[in-house]
């Protein structure tokens, strides 16, 4: 493992503790959880759609996307991958993976096998309700993507998204007063929203025109958070977070 990765800092306990309370002898699971630590450059493939792997993948750093290509080769990413998410987790149950999961920013990646996360979910029941939950609110999130693509206009799209991304970073602790880091780049946004670039660059020049975001280099503040959840007809209910503070 990278000398600057600590299990006290794994962010799969960060986000289980949104939802939950973990007892002692679950976090020490979590903690002892073995994983192959590697650090992924930018814009590289993780897995890929048809792989069979043997284990999944645990986003520690960085930011990742599910995509899937059409034939003739144009890319749409289905959703983002935070700290905490373990994008290809269905690979647990469904042996053969429908869909691609990439690097967007550089990552640090946790590599589980899936005998050790059998044995996880066999010993503590509730961690496996919790792998079992996650995989639910994933497809919640496909779901909303849907009607966020085939729906609604560019300035609710896209404002849709960046507050689905603040709350989701909030829960794992990645967020200070609608602040954080969003590495993402445009083209990536055109292709989870089903844009052009061009039209991406006009539709964030409005949202600042509007006083609703502010952005220098990767970093993205919200001023008016209420404001932007109302462009974006956003109501976190989708994401199934129970702690309050982090759907406010």
């Amino acid at each position: 493992m990278p000398s600057n990765f600590h299990p006290d800092h794994n962010p799969l306990i960060r986000k289980l503790e949104s939802i939950f309370t973990l007892t002692n002898d679950e976090r020490q699971a979590l903690q002892s959880l073995p994983m192959q630590v590697t650090v992924i450059k930018e814009d590289q493939d993780i897995v890929r759609e048809g792989d069979r792997p043997s284990r999944s993948c645990l986003i520690l750093s960085g930011f990742a996307c599910v995509y899937k290509m059409t034939v003739q080769g144009k890319r749409q990413i289905v959703s983002f991958a935070i700290a905490g998410d373990i994008p290809d987790l269905q690979s647990l149950h469904l042996k053969v993976l429908d869909n691609s999961v990439a690097t967007i920013s550089p990552c640090t990646a946790g590599f589980i096998a899936h005998e050790a996360l059998w044995d996880l979910c066999t010993r503590y029941p509730r961690l496996a309700a919790a792998f079992w939950r996650e995989t639910l609110i994933d497809a919640a999130i496909f779901r909303e993507w849907v009607i966020n693509v085939g729906r609604r206009e560019g300035p609710t799209r896209m404002a849709h998204v960046l507050c689905e991304l603040m709350v989701r970073l909030r829960a794992v602790g990645l967020v200070e007063d609608h602040v954080c880091d969003l590495p993402i780049t445009q083209g990536e946004f055109a292709d989870a929203l089903g844009f052009t670039t061009v039209h991406v660059n006009r539709v964030l020049q409005q949202l600042r025109a509007e006083g609703l975001i502010v952005t220098q280099g990767t970093r993205l503040t919200i001023p008016d958070w209420d404001r932007l959840k109302q462009m974006g007809e956003f109501d976190p209910t989708y994401l199934h977070l129970v702690r309050e503070d982090a759907a406010a």
